[in-house]
């Protein structure tokens, strides 16, 4: 019913444009609204959001279409769907198109910002710097651009040089109660000299002393660089230097049930009370900043050759809570948890009256702690002393990075050539080091789960046959150590072909990745596999995407795309265990990619509309899960192969101009996101390279959680001719599913379950979420100062911008969740193991004010 109101909707906007497009066939001059500053909506929106993708039109956009050769359609235009995916369905994670975050790409100053790790775009390494990143192209979905081949979902390239930037100066300050408290932020750019210099400086500082969600906080200052240097007409030499050194403690998902005791949704297991101060365990550190050097060539009008060069270095880590032959001190395991104890009713209400009334009996105990390790005096390989049986740990990835690319863009009649060359190296060192001993003198690198597992075997146990029996200390490194090396080279080639009535494009990549492991210790479990440099795997791959746009006239569009794809697997998906041994999966193979879509696209003075459907499909994708398996009383790896999704949906979106200064804009995605098909999993202990055993996983038709499967938004815009304007939204998800456990849905979890029963039922159900909704407001006031007041006698404004987000106070919002990978086979009870969940903030807000000159 939705999919066909909002077809219908799309129809009657087509046909009363058509209508109108007869009536008037030069678009109208709104002379209110070009009174309004052109930035003011687009600084309020970054502002609220963070980095929302913010387009724009062109002169050949708003023409009325009389030339001779109609213009293409926008490829980073302002398109109307687009934007209320990055803003307006943010809130609640939604992913367009139901696609993982590697598959959409990001350039800057022309180079390719995804790490090769995990494919993820490092937007914290730029974190804070708003203000010198808003020039974008955006490329969305499969269609053609002039910085890359592209991605699935879309592609981004950033141009940050300073003689790109805003000739101005901003000092600004915000004021929020989400992840930070405070920002205060600076910017200076000089603009292009006549010697031909161009600087730009830019910093920012981010706080809070506790977020949101109770026990987080933000610490993160940002800065940067950028100088210019135009050599005579043709050459620009272009440097940028940036970084985001930022800390904060995290939010833990937790269970429905201690979420109900805590008797908040914001339930956080990660901090606790030490000397009457909150102090969180698992705190996520990054400090890894980045440089760029950019030369842009003018050939002639028509050619033009951008290369550029970077690097990039530092650490990024995650602090952790470890332990050794201790209780397990996190305040939600599940045996700390008054359903443990149902069988003895007694002990179950003395618990939950506990957990309900003494906020210290459901967070970390910081001081029991410190006592257990004060109170273990041991004397070990020598040494004596207090033997730490608690640590805080940091798991460390220390990266460095060299990225080279060129692309070369030239136009011969109504062909345009764009072809690129790219060569990455990422090299990461994957460690783990103590953070804190918690009053104890010293800690032994011994692994204590293969003194379980082989209690007779004296070398087994040892991180580290090359210095057995070590002694470590706050700073050392302990447990694992080891690098992954990852090359990528790759060249593309495009031609798009412009006629009076249609376009056409094709495209091709050629890549070859390859990585390999590199072991810094000896492992005592894997002697021969964990020291040392691995075998090295090559992955040679391909892309092709091409299509066609029939444009009716100046206004009216239509597109159809496609691609078919390989991409070489991840590096994490591929070895069973990085931490211990190189031992991979067996049968290696690249993901295959076959993506079609197509659509509507009206580009109108007073409306603007996106139709657009796609199918995507992808296979032979790997993973590899980790957890502790309670029957083998050890960490299990669960390697999974043959994974196969499909994506398919629409999306609609429109903006129009009802009155001379009033807006409506809405926006529809309806998708469908399904595993496809049966999966393979193999699953070892981490203490073994044999097989427990081999499994087919049944999750045809499961669907892909994590995102809202359907999301819808409708909005009014008011803007005043006296320089403010004010946004009201409403946004309804639905779909919504919780990431499931695949250990559940194989044979042997239900082998001896009665079938039709309903304990069967709710071993292998996947919970959905229900639907919810969201009422957000922005607006801003931007006020240009009497001259008396103007700084340097420039033109002075004061910017001013308020956002209210989740207006309604809706607090039942499920972002995400997961069931837990453990799972009892003995009773097969899936509430031993329950679900954790992620809960979106109820309202929120975000005040700036700017002074601009």
């Amino acid at each position: 019913m939705r999919f066909t109101g909002f077809m219908l909707l799309a129809a009657c906007l087509v046909v009363q444009t058509a209508n109108a497009q007869k009536k008037e066939k030069r678009p109208s001059k709104d002379t209110t609204a070009s009174k309004v500053d052109s930035t003011m909506e687009e600084d309020v929106k970054n502002a609220i959001s963070g980095d929302i993708p913010v387009v724009t039109l062109d002169d050949n956009d708003l023409g009325d279409g009389s030339s001779q050769n109609i213009s293409s359609v926008l490829t980073a235009g302002r398109d109307p769907f687009y934007s209320a995916a990055a803003f307006n369905f943010s809130s609640a994670r939604f992913r367009i198109r139901g696609y993982d975050a590697d598959h959409f790409s990001t350039f800057m100053n022309g180079i390719p910002m995804e790490n090769l790790d995990n494919g993820f775009t490092p937007f914290g390494l730029w974190g804070g710097l708003n203000d010198v990143m808003r020039n974008k192209d955006l490329s969305i979905g499969l269609r053609p651009n002039t910085f890359g081949f592209g991605e699935l979902g879309a592609a981004t390239n950033i141009d940050a040089r300073a003689s790109k930037q805003r000739k101005q100066t901003e000092f600004g300050y915000a004021y929020s109660n989400r992840n930070y408290t405070h920002r205060w932020s600076f910017t200076h750019s000089t603009g292009i000299s006549k010697k031909g210099w161009a600087f730009t400086f830019s910093g920012s500082r981010r706080w809070a002393d506790e977020g949101y969600v109770p026990g987080t906080y933000y610490n993160g200052w940002s800065y940067f660089v950028g100088i210019d240097k135009r050599i005579g007409q043709k050459h620009l030499l272009s440097l940028v230097a940036f970084g985001a050194p930022t800390e904060n403690g995290k939010q833990g998902a937790a269970t429905a049930e201690a979420q109900s005791l805590a008797g908040s949704p914001y339930y956080n297991p990660y901090w606790g009370y030490q000397v009457g101060k909150k102090r969180n365990a698992n705190v996520a550190r990054t400090n890894q900043p980045m440089f760029i050097l950019t030369h842009d060539y003018r050939v002639n009008n028509k050619t033009s050759l951008i290369s550029a060069v970077s690097y990039s270095f530092g650490d990024r880590g995650a602090s952790s809570l470890d332990w050794y032959n201790a209780p397990d001190p996190r305040p939600d395991y599940y045996r700390n948890l008054p359903s443990y104890y149902q069988s003895s009713p007694t002990q179950f209400q003395m618990i939950t009256d506990a957990w309900k009334n003494n906020e210290n009996v459901r967070q970390i105990n910081w001081a029991g702690l410190y006592d257990a390790n004060r109170n273990n005096i041991e004397t070990f390989n020598g040494t004596t002393g207090k033997r730490s049986r608690y640590l805080l740990s940091e798991n460390v990835t220390n990266s460095q990075r060299l990225n080279f690319s060129t692309v070369l863009n030239t136009t011969v009649k109504n062909l345009a050539f764009t072809a690129g060359l790219s060569y990455q190296s990422m090299k990461n060192n994957y460690f783990k080091r103590i953070l804190d001993m918690l009053g104890g003198d010293y800690f032994a690198d011994l692994n204590q789960f293969a003194e379980r597992s082989y209690p007779n075997n004296p070398t087994a146990n040892q991180n580290d046959l090359n210095r057995p029996n070590r002694i470590v200390h706050v700073g050392d490194r302990y447990g694992y150590d080891y690098d992954i090396n990852i090359n990528k080279a790759s060249g593309w080639g495009q031609v798009v072909a412009r006629y009076s009535n249609i376009d056409f494009f094709a495209a091709i990549e050629l890549s070859n990745t390859q990585f390999w492991r590199t072991g810094n210790v000896k492992n005592g479990l894997f002697p021969n596999n964990s020291y040392g440099k691995s075998a090295v795997y090559n992955f040679n791959n391909y892309a092709f995407k091409g299509g066609f746009t029939f444009k009716v006239d100046g206004r009216n569009y239509f597109y159809v795309n496609q691609a078919i794809m390989s991409r070489a697997p991840l590096y994490s998906n591929v070895y069973v265990s990085a931490r211990t041994r190189d031992i991979t999966q067996p049968n290696i193979k690249s993901e295959q990619i076959q993506s079609i879509e197509g659509g509507y696209v009206l580009n109108a003075p007073k409306l603007k509309i996106r139709l657009s459907g796609y199918y995507t499909e992808i296979k032979n994708q790997m993973d590899v899960l980790s957890y502790y398996d309670d029957h083998y009383q050890n960490l299990v790896n669960y390697a999974l192969s043959n994974i196969s999704k499909l994506h398919y949906g629409m999306e609609f979106g429109f903006e129009a101009k009802v009155l001379p200064n009033v807006t409506v804009n809405g926006a529809a995605s309806l998708g469908r996101y399904y595993y496809n098909g049966r999966q393979y999993a193999v699953t070892t202990l981490d203490n073994d390279a044999s097989t427990l055993s081999a499994d087919s996983v049944y999750a045809t038709n499961y669907r892909i959680g994590g995102t809202p499967q359907e999301a819808y938004s409708l909005g009014i815009t008011y803007r005043s001719p006296k320089y403010w304007f004010v946004s009201l939204t409403g946004n309804y998800f639905d779909q919504m599913w919780i990431d499931f456990n695949p250990i559940r849905r194989t044979a042997k979890a239900v082998i001896d379950v009665p079938a039709n029963s309903q304990e069967r039922s709710d071993i292998l159900k996947q919970q959905q979420f229900n639907g919810q909704y969201t009422l957000d407001f922005f607006g801003g006031y931007s006020w240009k100062l009497p001259k008396r007041y103007n700084i340097n006698h420039k033109s002075t404004f004061l910017v001013f911008s308020f956002g209210v987000s989740n207006i309604l106070n809706n607090q039942n919002i499920i972002t995400g969740g997961f069931e837990q990978l453990r799972f009892d086979f003995a009773t097969h009870n899936v509430n031993k193991f329950p679900s954790k969940y992620y809960y979106a903030y109820g309202i929120n807000y975000f005040a700036s004010a700017t002074i601009r000159f």
